[in-house]
């Protein structure tokens, strides 16, 4: 089972420039979770706080009763072998095969024999269909095929938490498909916490448990998927449904002159709110709730047309 990540009131800034501030929310445990935010608005830097990489100006990161921001660089060195991370671009090792890459981590951080880590290594490229492949070198494959060997990396240690950099950065749609149904299988296997730093919006709206959204320097919202997508607050929903309407502009916000001009149209209805994507198995997911059940348990009519065809959502139904 995955573990907790609280964050309180957490800070960031680089020089005069503020990134974030007093950023407060919890990643629950063994769930997925996707953060969303606008260009620039530190989604990345975020993920670089959580494994101790930056330090914040202020606040904590408190991972199964430790404060990462402030403790020991020992008991940090300790901590971090409980995550699993997945870069932008994969981050291989140029001159070294797959395999390697894999291994490397197992290398690094224990004292298990060869045989042991080809186990383990040929065991989490079987994971991510990656058999076959393991003594190719990282630019003689696809970028598709490189973010599932960085992901095999990210595996080999069974970490308890998996953060993922914009996975489906340079991917096609029909690639950022199949790798959102690696990440749901995984999930449901292993029963990590994973945090997802993504701009794919179709990605946001059918993967995750919850969803985050950064903007403006502090974090607009997080909570349950269906929370997120039958909010009217102007910022996620503009956002979650890739509107032009709202208070986001070309660099980030929009200026007085072009709100005044909006204020009068009629914001475009709320889509429906899509199923969850499954596990291949069709089996759900331990975090996995019913279609709907955050709705009827708030009180909240999603949009029409949400979840089944036909399936009434109204709250009581």
């Amino acid at each position: 089972m995955g573990v907790e990540i609280k964050i309180e009131h957490l800070t960031k800034s680089f020089g005069k420039s503020l990134i974030w501030k007093d950023v407060s929310l919890t990643v629950p445990a063994g769930e997925i979770s996707v953060m969303l935010g606008p260009s620039g608005t530190g989604k990345s830097v975020l993920l670089k706080t959580l494994i101790g990489l930056l330090k914040p100006d202020s606040g904590q990161v408190i991972i199964e009763g430790v404060d990462i921001a402030s403790c020991p660089e020992k008991e940090l060195y300790e901590i971090r072998k409980l995550f699993g991370v997945l870069f932008q671009d994969g981050a291989m090792f140029g001159s070294m095969t797959l395999y390697d890459n894999v291994a490397f981590p197992l290398r690094e951080h224990t004292k298990k024999s060869e045989s042991e880590i080809r186990n383990i290594v040929m065991e989490k490229m079987d994971l991510v269909g990656l058999l076959g492949a393991e003594d190719k070198l990282p630019g003689e494959i696809s970028g598709g095929m490189r973010k599932r060997a960085g992901l095999a990396r990210g595996l080999v240690l069974d970490p308890e938490i998996l953060l993922f950099d914009e996975p489906d950065s340079g991917l096609d749609p029909v690639r950022t498909s199949f790798l959102n149904q690696l990440i749901i299988d995984l999930n449901a296997q292993i029963d990590a916490t994973f945090l997802i730093v993504t701009h794919d919006i179709n990605t946001a709206r059918t993967v995750p448990d919850n969803i985050g959204l950064l903007y403006h320097k502090h974090l607009a919202m997080f909570g349950p998927r269906e929370m997120l997508l039958s909010s009217e607050e102007p910022v996620v929903r503009q956002f979650l449904n890739a509107q032009r309407v709202g208070p986001i502009g070309m660099s980030e916000e929009k200026d007085a002159d072009e709100l005044e001009a909006e204020k009068d149209q009629d914001l475009p209805p709320l889509p429906p709110i899509p199923l969850q994507q499954e596990p291949s198995s069709g089996i759900p997911r331990h975090s996995q709730r019913p279609a709907g059940e955050w709705c009827r348990e708030n009180g909240v009519t999603p949009p029409p047309g949400s979840f089944a065809e036909g399936m009434s959502m109204a709250p009581g139904a």
